[in-house]
């Protein structure tokens, strides 16, 4: 029977992406409103009388690319560690609901070396938002919050420049950063370490776009506002109700919310920096902490593991087929995102953001992304859903170059050519046991292109 069930998990999950509207039965409220998608409302799946999405168009799962190698990319890892290109890694692929992979990389600190393994603690930064949007989904499920619920009603003081427009702000608006506002609206304060009180009624000043609800404008304060929301509506704090009703019942033992949260990990991965000297370790800034909803969450390999078991449909005793359908399904047009890094510019067709995920065509196949990054620290997660795939990084350093690896990843689970997006050598012997010394200083080796002054919350 587990089989059976995990089987039509799977299924419901890839018709969902789809990408259904919300459905009154499948969601068990009947106060949820339409989704829409650049103006249109999104096409609706076919929903039985018990709130199932109808299996019989779901596509098969169809089989990873024949190059597709999971310990290479280990092995890649490896190299990365063991050359020093950054200090530690954490690398999670699950696939078919199994864990093909969660483990660690390198060390968490250079000044105090300790070997990274899979339960090392990294910080997810924008990461965080798709644990924002899942936790609001699973409060719309129980008929707690709504997705039209104005966020005025659990905040009243909300003030946007236009009055009118601050009482049309609803959750959907805020998790797929349609406020109105423009992009990053004081996240130069919120590195300051401004407080968030003060950054939140900031936003009555901020310049407006356009009407809620009607462009795209990334955020951090604005999106954080869903933890007072959450707050309001539940009754605890946001980083309590994460974990009640995500990081618990998952089994994402590791994982917290917050300073405190990752300062409390027994094993935990410390930011570095790119010096003249080579990496250097620092203490975590607290500011992006102060936004929980938008970067407040540390996890490790094995957590991450989990939760892509979970977003690929493979928990519904957690997250409901119907819940992830509309998690993932696009809300509005992101195009610069296709001008961005070069495997974007080469793989994505189009760009979307969802609610705390963004979604793209890579190659004409659907992707489930994100990605973040604060001081010290990088990561990004994706999703293949005709694949059946789900892949995680993370980093505990500022450098870009390991992102290289997941569009090494994508294009061999799909069968595409070798593209060098990483310039290290897959058939290269692994140096990591012969040559990775924990406690030598990091390289003062040129790595011109592959370093980042990024320290926002910001997307990959």
């Amino acid at each position: 029977m587990k089989e059976i069930s995990r089987r039509r998990s799977r299924r419901m999950w890839q018709a969902g992406l789809i990408l259904s509207c919300l459905m009154t039965q499948a969601l068990g409220s009947a106060a949820q409103t339409p989704m829409r998608w650049e103006g249109k409302a999104a096409p609706q799946a076919q929903v039985s009388r018990s709130g199932y999405i109808d299996r019989s168009s779901a596509p098969s799962v169809l089989p990873l690319g024949s190059n597709f190698d999971v310990r290479q990319f280990e092995a890649v890892a490896e190299q990365l560690v063991a050359k020093r290109r950054v200090p530690g890694m954490a690398m999670a692929i699950v696939h078919n609901g199994r864990v093909l992979s969660a483990r660690g990389y390198g060390i968490t600190d250079t000044r105090a070396p300790l070997p990274v393994d899979g339960h090392t603690v990294f910080r997810l930064a924008s990461l965080s938002k798709a644990f924002a949007g899942t936790l609001t989904g699973l409060m719309v499920n129980d008929g707690t919050l709504r997705w039209d619920t104005r966020i005025t009603q659990y905040d009243p003081n909300f003030r946007l420049a236009d009055p009118l427009a601050a009482q049309q702000v609803t959750v959907a608006n805020l998790l797929s950063h349609r406020v109105g506002l423009r992009h990053n609206a004081y996240d130069r304060d919120l590195e300051a370490n401004v407080d968030y009180a003060t950054l939140t009624r900031k936003l009555a000043y901020a310049p407006m776009e356009c009407a809620p609800g009607t462009c795209y404008g990334y955020q951090n304060i604005a999106f954080s506002l869903i933890g007072d929301v959450i707050q309001g509506a539940s009754g605890m704090p946001y980083g309590q109700a994460v974990e009640k009703r995500i990081l618990r019942p998952l089994g994402m033992n590791d994982a917290s919310v917050g300073l405190d949260g990752i300062l409390a990990s027994p094993n935990w991965a410390r930011p570095h920096v790119r010096t003249r000297g080579g990496w250097l370790s620092l203490t975590p800034k607290a500011s992006y902490y102060h936004v929980a909803p938008a970067a407040g969450v540390n996890a490790s390999a094995l957590d991450m593991a989990q939760w892509l078991l979970a977003q690929t449909g493979h928990r519904p005793d957690v997250l409901s087929a119907p819940l992830l359908a509309t998690l993932h399904q696009p809300l509005v047009a992101t195009p610069t995102e296709i001008r961005g890094s070069s495997w974007r510019r080469e793989r994505l067709n189009s760009a979307s953001y969802a609610l705390g995920w963004r979604v793209y065509d890579y190659a004409g196949h659907n992707l489930v992304f994100h990605g973040g990054a604060v001081q010290g620290y990088r990561g990004v997660v994706a999703m293949l859903p005709d694949r059946d795939l789900g892949i995680a990084l993370l980093w505990n350093s500022e450098s870009s170059l390991p992102t290289g690896l997941l569009p090494t990843m994508l294009d061999r689970a799909i069968g595409l050519g070798d593209r060098a997006w990483l310039d290290v050598e897959f058939d290269e012997p692994s140096l990591f046991a012969t040559n990775g010394k924990a406690g030598a200083a990091p390289s003062d080796a040129d790595d011109a292109g592959t370093t980042s002054t990024k320290t926002t919350a910001s997307p990959e």
